[in-house]
């Protein structure tokens, strides 16, 4: 997906819900009709077209109900009028159309486009040069029904570029899920407000490249809408920036010392599992910690101090050991190769225990996840970073489905500040949401959560507020993703190649 993403000003992210209010309240309050903002959408979606593609002359619109058909309808009528050679396909009977997307229909029935009922044509396999997606909008909340899935998998199947119009069909608007199997668009032109399904799970491979469109619709109008609407915690949520975010990290002092800048402590390193930890540590080093220590099996304390003689390491054996380290500590760090077995559970206990009494900052990961009781007391002060197996684990049912419901729901049970990885990963801390638009497929490697760890406990040390500290290392982790994505590809990457470019990142280079 391109990061069409403005950095320059705040950006939300809506439900369906929201948006249909918003497009309702403007057509009422502000004399705009709404053949208008579907007219508007229509030359929206032909500019990209004819931007796009502008060799293509063939051009196919399947033209479902409602005002994503209006939209279709127009889009084939403007093209029709351009010289275009566009053929309309509907999927639903014409007559069906009411309101706005009629008066679509019988602008486009004047012009020259060809127009065919999808299932009683007889060649399937016309040599079109771009297709439109015009079937069904954000109001999709169920499974698709056969004869449109039939259609979307012919499409999908046509091997030419796809503009999907404000959504691609299939895709669920709210959580990014396929309701069946939906369209796989090139570009996904989007209207009035950006759907926040289009950036996380599915979204992001179904849309392709996201242009967003406001329409003239002024960009505060969400302050209208009703309560029905703003009820749900995610109507809105904010797309992070980066670079916004490292706007606020403050620059370094001359007249400064290594405890101005935090003690890290990293818990973990099991037994035959030292790499984990040695890469949170690196991490943290590399985004600028002034100290970091590692509390790990005794077996691996003189090997990770021989692999970084910066780090402070020391094998623990008995709690003892563990508390001098966790006093010292202005953050603490677990769960990186921590395993699950008596040792585990122990350093787990010390830590969860001195963290609650102290009010410091703590990050959970992997194990550390693992090993939470389910039954925990709520606790503040602590940022825990799952991916999605272990959020479906942590919680009562799945977490698969609906992003934004998971965080929220580890969110409740748990407290503190939850981030749940992957596509778009959502962060939820008992406020509001938010979602980090950056990342890529190859991230999907092992160590990349234990960077991640890493950078956030870091920049805790550093007086982030732990709020702030989720965003910004989430945001440098997979941004960082990005640029080593950018240069070498995605296959093969390794998680400690993101170190180097972790630096430059924190020190304000790369950022663009």
């Amino acid at each position: 997906m391109a990061h069409e993403i403005s950095d320059t000003a705040a950006v939300w992210l809506y439900t369906g819900a929201a948006v249909r209010a918003l497009d309702a309240w403007a057509i009422a309050n502000l004399d705009i009709s709404g053949l208008r903002l579907m007219r508007r959408a229509a030359q929206s979606c032909v500019r990209v077209i004819t931007s796009r593609w502008p060799e293509a002359r063939r051009i196919a619109v399947f033209c479902g109900k409602g005002n994503n058909a209006g939209d279709g309808y127009l889009i084939a009528g403007i093209l029709s009028e351009m010289g275009h050679d566009v053929h309309v396909f509907e999927v639903s009977p014409p007559e069906k159309l009411t309101r706005d997307a009629r008066s679509a229909y019988e602008f486009c029935s004047q012009t020259n486009c060809q127009r065919t009922s999808v299932h009683g044509r007889e060649n399937a396999s016309e040599p079109f040069e771009v297709v439109v997606d015009a079937l069904l909008g954000t109001g999709l909340s169920g499974p698709l029904r056969e004869d449109y899935q039939a259609v979307v998998d012919e499409m999908n199947t046509l091997s030419v570029p796809i503009l999907a119009v404000d959504l691609p069909t299939g895709l669920c608007a709210d959580s990014g899920a396929q309701l069946g199997r939906a369209v796989n668009a090139s570009v996904t032109v989007t209207f009035i407000g950006r759907k926040r399904g289009l950036y996380t799970a599915d979204g992001p491979d179904c849309a392709g490249e996201i242009v967003f469109e406001g329409l003239g619709v002024p960009d505060d109008l969400d302050r209208h809408l009703p309560e029905e609407v703003t009820a749900d915690p995610g109507y809105r949520i904010p797309c992070l920036s980066l670079p916004k975010l490292l706007s606020g990290f403050p620059a370094r002092a001359r007249n400064t010392h290594k405890y101005t800048f935090g003690h890290v402590l990293l818990i973990g390193g099991n037994e035959g599992m030292p790499g984990a930890i040695l890469m949170s540590a690196e991490a943290a080093l590399r985004t600028g910690a002034g100290l970091v220590s590692v509390a790990t099996h005794p077996s691996h304390a003189s090997y990770l101090v021989t692999r970084r003689p910066e780090l402070m390491c020391r094998g623990v054996e008995k709690e003892a050991d563990l508390a001098s380290m966790l006093d010292a500590a202005s953050v603490v760090a677990i769960g990186p190769g921590l395993g699950r077995d008596p040792w585990a559970e122990r350093c787990h206990s010390v830590a969860l225990d001195h963290c609650r009494a102290s009010g410091k900052p703590m990050v959970i990961d992997a194990d550390g996840l693992n090993l939470l009781d389910r039954q925990a007391r709520i606790e503040e002060n602590w940022i825990l970073t799952p991916h999605p197996g272990e959020a479906e684990r942590m919680l009562t049912g799945s977490s698969r489905g609906d992003r934004f419901d998971a965080v929220r729901r580890l969110q409740s049970h748990f407290g503190g500040h939850v981030l749940l990885k992957g596509a778009g990963t959502t962060i939820y801390d008992g406020k509001g949401h938010a979602l980090c638009p950056y990342g890529n497929p190859g991230m999907s490697v092992a160590g990349m959560g234990d960077v991640l760890t890493g950078v956030i406990a870091s920049l805790c040390a550093q007086r982030v507020a732990p709020e702030d500290a989720i965003r910004l290392g989430v945001c440098l982790h997979s941004f960082a993703g990005d640029i080593v994505a950018g240069s070498e590809g995605p296959r093969g990457m390794f998680a400690t190649d993101l170190l180097p470019v972790l630096k430059r990142l924190v020190n304000g280079l790369d950022v663009g």
